[in-house]
């Protein structure tokens, strides 16, 4: 069975590049360019991560990990900023929450985003 991601990005190239990264460790990606749409892909797919920009222009992306939480609670949520930082307190006590799994600051290099996606794939 195919390990499926969700890449939510406003921008269109960001989902793109993340799509090309996250090819060779031959998972299934889907992409949503807003919160509605991820949501829909969280309720009508089996997701094993779904990776996501804190902001979109309908909804923050904090408050979608928490929809996505909701719609199954299996699903690995990283989130990929260039809002927040690491050290960002929300960060902190989102990732202490476990409401995401993981971090990365834009711009972002494709080695880490494929160790992070690679690295909550084998939980």
């Amino acid at each position: 069975m195919d390990r499926v991601v969700l890449v939510v990005d406003d921008d269109p190239d960001v989902c793109w590049a993340l799509e090309r990264v996250l090819a060779p460790l031959g998972v299934k990606c889907i992409r949503a360019l807003d919160g509605q749409t991820a949501l829909e892909a969280a309720r009508l797919n089996r997701l094993a991560v779904a990776l996501l920009d804190a902001k979109l222009p309908d909804i923050d992306g904090l408050e979608l990990a928490q929809r996505i939480r909701m719609v199954d609670p299996g699903i690995l949520v990283l989130v990929i900023s260039g809002y927040f930082y690491k050290d960002d307190p929300v960060i902190e006590t989102a990732l202490a929450h476990r409401l995401i799994h993981g971090f990365i600051e834009k711009p972002f290099s494709h080695r880490e985003v494929a160790a992070a996606v690679k690295n909550l794939l084998s939980y």
